[in-house]
């Protein structure tokens, strides 16, 4: 079967899946032709495979196959009765987060005027199969059957161990850990690379978000509901 590692990009699925491998040993997967997160910081921390068959295959073999997705839940590779655990954090922390990412070889000037547009373009974006955050929380809020299960960004970056566990428990429950090996905290994966890692803070929107921008993401279609669905400021 094929349990969904979903979310909108930042949300923390990265951390998720080095989680995951390290805790029950399983390998990850992307719906994507090409893994750009381990191209980024290799394939081993996450136990990052080319998927071994189509995903129809996947999804009807009895063992679970954890594929991750950015996707919206309206995606064609994505059957109704497939299970997902979505990854959510605060979307304006998402846009931060993100917006950084994108400039983080910039400094100086260059940099804040990079950060400030690269926000923008990201609360604005309608189409592509990400979507914007509201859309894209949304679309996995409407699932129902079977409903996903819920990782809160700060819950996982306070405890993996316990977040990861209770959301396979509740999606593949005949899978057992395999080891008590520490899963690393997100400080150690910051060091390892400060670039993709960058904080792990929640709330970092509150000073680096410009107020024409805090606006500009309140008048998103679907943001206001997403946010108060999800109990977020």
């Amino acid at each position: 079967m094929i349990v969904w590692l979903a979310s909108y990009p930042r949300s923390g699925n990265t951390f998720f899946r080095i989680a995951l491998h390290r805790r029950y040993g399983v390998p990850t997967y992307t719906v994507y032709d090409v893994d750009g997160v381990a191209e980024q910081i290799g394939a081993e921390p996450m136990g990052a495979r080319d998927r071994p068959t189509s995903l129809d295959d996947m999804r009807n073999a009895p063992d679970p196959y954890f594929v991750k997705t950015h996707r919206r839940r309206d995606d064609p590779a994505v059957a109704e009765r497939d299970r997902a655990i979505c990854l959510v954090r605060d979307g304006r922390d998402c846009t931060v987060s993100w917006a950084h990412l994108r400039t983080r070889s910039l400094a100086g000037e260059a940099a804040r005027t990079a950060f400030a547009a690269e926000a923008r373009a990201m609360i604005v974006r309608r189409t592509g199969g990400t979507g914007g955050w509201g859309q894209n929380v949304r679309s996995w809020q409407a699932s129902t059957a079977p409903a996903p299960v819920w990782v809160r960004f700060d819950d996982l970056v306070t405890d993996p161990a316990r977040a990861v566990g209770e959301a396979v428990a509740a999606t593949a429950p005949g899978l057992r850990p395999v080891t008590d090996a520490p899963i690393p905290s997100f400080a150690e994966l910051h060091a390892r690379d400060p670039g993709f890692f960058r904080s792990g803070a929640t709330g970092a929107h509150r000073t680096e978000l410009p107020p024409d921008l805090h606006d500009l993401f309140w008048r998103q279609p679907g943001n206001a509901a997403a946010m108060t669905a999800l109990g977020f400021d």
